[in-house]
């Protein structure tokens, strides 16, 4: 494996003398001004690293998936000298927490394991809350879109998912305006975009690709939208068509997994939900499939992005974490990425084999979000959802 257990004698160097040969100075965790100095500390061997996270002790993890709990297992296996302290929180209370904490001058957390990146790139990087830091052993090996403006490990998905018990031959939803038609009348289901960024963030992209909206409903209905009063254009349309038509909305992921998914349903409703989540299928009883040939698209692809809180207590610690959270050199990234290998998860490494039991991304078809084309009608989006 990648991930050393424990220096070497003839590796582990003294930091000062080991830097200053290079004509640098030793890492330093707090810089002068109290701040991680992310220079010396990007440019820190693994080693160096381990050495430093080693006399941190510990490291806390926000994380938006409760997937950290076998990333904390994974990793004090490999350095049992460091307590990964981790927590599940969604991407919209991380985000909340960030500012506060911030604001306060009191930071909890190391590493923010985070999505609902329009928010997060505009405002949390932005503001210097959060600070990127892409091992030099991986940074060949992730396309620059997702080493910057923060390093992703993975793509991951928010798209229409039904019963594949219920329909054996396929999704009974070809084109996304069905869903605005009386056959599905209240069995849609979905995470309320006001309780969680990133379904907040499909509504937004749906807004965005009004154009393909647009056909999508020439193409089912035979002629073009027509627009209600205060309504822009036909994203926002079928939004607006989708909520009177009885979309039911949830506070929690699980529960749309389990009111489409649960197995022995003569008549399951369709929903929003994360197409990774088909890995829960069997311990959990679901039948969720991917409702894949939907037109225009399913839904979203989106990053899952790693990054460093500014003027956390474990400067080094969190790059340790931010590589393991890039996996080993093997083609699966071991038990390192094994929480997020996965079908219907998407590595970004290039060095990566997909996982098996899931179409490509090119199959499944979902729109890339544009974080920065998102976050500039994304309050918008947010204003309109309260008139409906």
């Amino acid at each position: 494996m990648r991930f050393s257990r424990m220096l070497s004698a003839s590796v582990a160097l003294p930091l000062a003398v080991s830097l200053a040969a290079c004509g640098g100075g030793a890492p330093q965790t707090p810089a002068a001004d109290g701040g991680a100095d992310p220079h010396e500390l990007d440019d820190a061997t693994h080693e160096e690293l381990v050495e430093l996270a080693t006399e941190e002790g510990e490291v806390t993890v926000y994380s938006f998936t409760s997937r950290i709990a076998s990333v904390e297992e994974a990793f004090e296996a490999e350095y049992p000298g460091i307590d990964l302290i981790g927590h599940d929180i969604s991407s919209s209370e991380q985000i909340t927490r960030l500012r506060s904490e911030s604001q306060a001058g009191t930071p909890s957390a190391d590493v923010a394991y985070i999505s609902d990146a329009p928010v997060v790139i505009t405002e949390l990087v932005a503001g210097g809350i959060l600070q990127n830091y892409v091992p030099p052993r991986v940074a060949e090996t992730v396309p620059e879109e997702y080493r910057q403006p923060l390093l992703a490990n993975r793509l991951s998905t928010k798209v229409l998912m039904y019963n594949e018990e219920a329909h054996p031959d396929g999704s009974p939803v070809g084109n996304l305006w069905q869903l605005t038609e009386e056959e599905w009348n209240g069995r849609v289901v979905m995470v309320d975009p006001a309780v969680r960024g990133d379904y907040l963030d499909l509504v937004a992209e749906i807004v965005r690709q009004s154009e393909a909206m647009a056909q999508a409903h020439l193409d089912h209905f035979g002629t073009e939208v027509v627009l209600d009063d205060g309504v822009e254009n036909a994203g926002q349309q079928f939004v607006k068509d989708l909520y009177g038509n009885g979309l039911v909305l949830v506070d929690d992921t699980d529960n749309v997994n389990a009111a489409v998914g649960a197995a022995g349903q003569d008549d399951p409703p369709v929903g929003f939900t994360s197409y990774s989540d088909r890995r829960d299928n069997e311990e959990e009883g679901w039948a969720l499939q991917a409702s894949l040939g939907t037109a225009p698209s399913p839904g979203i692809t989106f990053p899952a992005y790693i990054g460093m809180v500014r003027d956390s207590d474990s400067p080094a610690a969190a790059r340790l974490v931010a590589d393991f959270l890039m996996g080993d050199d093997s083609e699966t990234g071991g038990p390192a990425f094994d929480p997020f290998y996965v079908p219907g998860d998407y590595p970004v490494r290039t060095d990566m084999a997909a996982p098996g039991g899931a179409v490509s991304l090119d199959e499944l078809g979902a729109w890339d979000i544009s974080p920065e084309e998102t976050a500039q009608i994304r309050d918008d989006v947010a204003d309109f959802l309260l008139t409906l």
